[in-house]
This record gives C-alpha cells, structure tokens and sequence, in this order.
C-alpha cells in the first residue's frame, strides 16, 4: 500500500492556487512497528508541511507589502536578505526583499524591509516556550536532547542558545514586574466591606534552606540561601515560587503577584505557615490584612525533640549545674535575639 500527501492551498474565493506533494508512504505489513507513522515520518512530514505553508504565507504577505498603501503603485526593489526564523518544526531560511518607499510618502527615498519588520523576534513563541519550560526543569543539555528527539527541530538547538533563551525570557519577566513596595495593602476596612465575598483560605508555606559549596574556603562563603514557597487556594491548583533572598531586590511583590494571580482579595484569608525564621516570618508582613502566620507542625516537633533530648542529658547532672545550664542557654538565646535585630 502506498499513500502520498498533498497540501492544497486556497485562494479567499475559494480557488485551488497551489498542490504541494509533502510525504509519500509505504506499508507492505500490519507489523507492530509499520502501524501508523513512526517518529521520523511524522517528524519530516511535519517539517515540509511547516515549510510548504510558511512559503505561502511569505509570498501572500509580501505580495500585499509589494504596493505602496497609499498610492497602490508597485515598489521599487532594492534588495534582498535572507532572514532565520526558528520554529518548533525547524528552522526556516526565508527570503526578504528589500523595498524603497513610494515618491508619494514624505519620508524621501528610504527603503526598508517588511518580512524583518514583522518578524523582530526570530524565534516561535511556542518554540521559546517549550525550551524556556523545559529548561527551567531540567539541564540545559537534556532539553536538548528531548526537544530534539521529539521535534524535527535538527541541530539549530544547543545549550547556548537554550541558556541564551532562558535568560531573555527571565528578563522580560522581570522588567514586567512591578517596583518592590514595603507593604501592599490596599484601602480601608470600609473598602474591603463592599469587596464580594472571598474564596476560602489560600494556604501559603514558606521555607529557607542554605546551598553550600562544594569547595568552600570557610563557612561564611561560598554559600547562599533560597527561599521558596507555594500557595495552594481551596479548590485550586497551586503555585510555586523561589529566590536567592540575598540577591532578589523584590521579594515582596514576587510573592504578592503570586498571590495576585490567584485572585486574592483583600478581604480573603491567607495563612502562611513557614518555620518562624526572621526572614520568612517578615516576607508576609503587610501583603494582607487577613495575614495569619502558624508555625508549621514540623518545625514545632523538631524544637521539642531537641528539647526533649535537652532535658535527658540533664537527668545526671546535679540541680545548681542544670540551672547553672539553663541560664547560660537562656542567655545565649537573648543575645541571639538582640543580635538578629
């Protein structure tokens, strides 16, 4: 059995303007491995009706830029360049010609190029998506290596340019983010009295961990702490967050917006709970009016357990050196208290 496909392109009245022969395919057996499309048919097929159809596109909007909007008087050609346009489907090379503007604009003799203007990013949005969200999971070598196996992609992919991606993309997202604010609450409670009635709670847990190095000279380098956190609305699906707390300038609104985008209002219920650090106790203050901080059930079990342990080394010490002991530890805890502000 052979099967042959073709791409039929129409015009707007309907009219048959192009037949494009895209993927010729072959099965002689019902074997396991001949049903249906294997991953490099589908892969080429997939890339020559990407290519077939982005070719289309090109002409029918060059056609259109081909004509002065004003006048319809054809333009003059300066030129052409070729611009690279990445998709997830592979990378195209398309051709751009270069126009001079038509007498009749009062620009003067200019030229310019209407296929680079359109297309300023030459990257897919769907591509720059799927490199930026698997590259945010996994390394940057093994995105690669997926994208690669499962999209004709070929070898316009590489590390560099995966890491080059990310980083844009993170960039954007942080010039999108608004200007860090000691507090966010909005309004009075007069104000909030007339907001509708809120969704249940938003659970919120907050935590920091150290992340040492390898090869670190003494304890206070070659380290650094991250926070992270992730809030849960009833019934909704949750949302992560996490920064260098010594290198993030905007800690409060990254996890303002958090919240934001789950439709927190000002009237609503969040509970953080966190392990009662000084830092993730004050990144919540003044987010809500309806802020409630519990320290969470593992943090409390852990304090115990060490005083638990505490009070049974002291059992063969005499009482002036257990209180002797006490006090020293009372003592120490103050110090830290003052120390940490």
């Amino acid at each position: 059995m052979k099967l042959r496909l073709q791409l039929l392109v129409e015009s707007d009245a309907g009219e048959i303007v192009t037949t494009e022969e895209v993927a010729q395919l072959e099965r002689r057996s019902l074997r396991p491995e001949e049903i249906g499309l294997s991953l490099t048919e589908a892969k080429q097929m997939l890339s020559n009706v990407q290519r077939a159809m982005v070719q289309e596109q090109v002409a029918e909007y060059l056609d259109k830029q081909s004509r002065c909007s004003d006048c319809r008087r054809m333009l003059s050609r300066k030129g052409q360049h070729e611009v690279v346009f990445r998709t997830l489907f592979g990378e195209l090379r398309l051709s751009s010609p270069r126009f001079y503007s038509c007498p009749c604009q009062e620009a003067g003799r200019t030229s310019f190029s209407p296929l680079a203007q359109q297309l300023p990013e030459r990257t897919a949005p769907e591509l720059v998506y799927l490199e930026t969200k698997f590259a945010a999971l996994m390394s940057y070598g093994l995105t690669v290596n997926v994208l690669s196996e499962i999209l004709p992609i070929g070898d316009q992919l590489n590390t560099r340019s995966v890491r080059r991606q990310l980083s844009h993309t993170a960039e954007q997202m942080e010039s999108e983010l608004g200007e860090e604010q000691w507090a966010f609450i909005e309004g009075c409670q007069r104000d909030w009295n007339q907001l509708p009635r809120p969704d249940p709670p938003i659970m919120v847990g907050l935590d920091g961990g150290f992340v040492h190095a390898k090869d670190q000279g003494s304890r206070s380098e070659g380290w650094f702490e991250v926070m992270v956190g992730k809030s849960i609305p009833s019934g909704g699906e949750g949302k992560c967050l996490a920064f260098v707390q010594t290198y993030d300038q905007k800690p409060k609104r990254r996890l303002f917006e958090l919240l934001k985008s789950q439709h927190m209002q000002m009237n609503q219920q969040i509970t953080f709970l966190t392990d009662g650090g000084e830092d993730v106790r004050d990144l919540p203050q003044f987010i809500n009016p309806e802020t409630e901080h519990i320290l969470d059930w593992f943090h409390i079990t852990k304090r115990l357990t060490v005083m638990n342990q505490m009070a049974k080394g002291l059992a063969g010490i005499s009482r002036p050196a257990k209180t002797m002991m006490i006090l020293k530890c009372w003592i120490l805890a103050v110090l830290r208290r003052i120390w940490n502000g």
